[in-house]
């Protein structure tokens, strides 16, 4: 199959394949757009290797490789994938239980990495910096949410590239509606989908251990919350969210029961606002551990037939 990059699903034309072959007229059947799952994950048996394993459905991922990736110092924890307008696929991630970093890499096929850099997240009085995840807007802006901890309670926070080859970072800044609570341990593991021109966050409330749902009319807020504590019927503790567009306009989350040794999805059709009952990921359940999906629109080679 050849790769068409990260457009939005369904947003590929139906090309045709030329040809005459001998005995008559050429009949060319249309090429069909499939998508393909990308998930990168560090496992139960190492926190600092990359595991990439794809999908045809989103459920029954095969290994691509693994290890395909160790950084040269630290942690690699909490991966998560995007491909950017140059073609290539780029890797964020946690580099420690305490620290002020997180770690970048890059790949031209998912298989074989190259570490950029290690990126300091400046803010006074941060004792750990987990869980960075892209989000790439509808105009093309690339950042990064990361939850920032003082020690005792977390924020998520933003960072927004300045140039095309994501090099350069914006300041960290505060997601406005998603700070700690005066009591509490804040929140943590943030993703953010962009849905109708909103902003919709899943986020884990670090003190209830429920992954709970906010939206905003702008990517940095301010957020408010539309649901809370077992609001899906996922239960507690979960951590480590993924929500990801499936074809045909649902959505599907993936999230970790770490306290039960289980890797579980769940999807919506109606727009977040009901989930099917949670179901164990095949065979990858108990191994991965905090993952990212990546869907991308391929298109299968056009067949001739006389």
């Amino acid at each position: 199959m050849a790769l068409l990059g990260s457009l939005p699903l369904g947003a590929l034309a139906i090309g045709r394949a030329a040809g005459t072959p001998v005995g008559g007229p050429p009949v060319t059947q249309p090429d069909r757009n499939a998508v393909r799952y990308t998930m990168t994950a560090f496992t139960n048996d190492s926190e600092s290797e990359l595991y990439v394993y794809e999908s045809a459905d989103a459920t029954d991922f095969t290994l691509v490789r693994g290890p395909a990736y160790e950084p040269p110092s630290g942690l690699l924890r909490d991966p998560s994938l995007i491909r950017h307008t140059d073609g290539m696929y780029y890797l964020t991630y946690t580099t420690g239980w305490e620290g002020q970093t997180i770690g970048f890499a890059r790949s031209g096929d998912r298989i074989t990495w190259t570490h950029l850099y290690d990126h300091p997240i400046d803010v006074p009085g941060v004792t750990s910096t987990w869980a960075p995840e892209w989000f790439v807007d509808p105009s093309g802006e690339v950042s990064v949410l990361v939850s920032l901890s003082d020690g005792y309670r977390f924020t998520p926070h933003l960072i927004t590239a300045t140039d095309a080859g994501l090099g350069a970072w914006t300041p960290p800044a505060p997601l406005l509606g998603l700070g700690p609570k005066d009591t509490g341990y804040g929140y943590i593991d943030t993703t953010v989908v962009h849905h109708n021109g909103q902003y919709y966050a899943f986020t884990k409330d670090e003190t209830t251990k429920y992954v709970e749902l906010a939206v905003a009319d702008q990517l940095r807020g301010r957020y408010r919350f539309l649901q809370t504590g077992d609001w899906a019927g996922w239960g507690t503790p979960r951590e480590g969210q993924c929500v990801i567009r499936l074809p045909g306009g649902g959505w599907r989350i993936y999230f970790d029961a770490y306290a039960d040794g289980m890797y579980l999805y769940s999807d919506s059709h109606d727009y977040f606002r009901t989930w099917t009952a949670p179901a164990e990921l095949p065979e990858l359940s108990g191994t991965v551990r905090h993952f990212t999906v990546l869907p991308e629109t391929v298109v299968a080679q056009a067949t001739t037939k006389n």
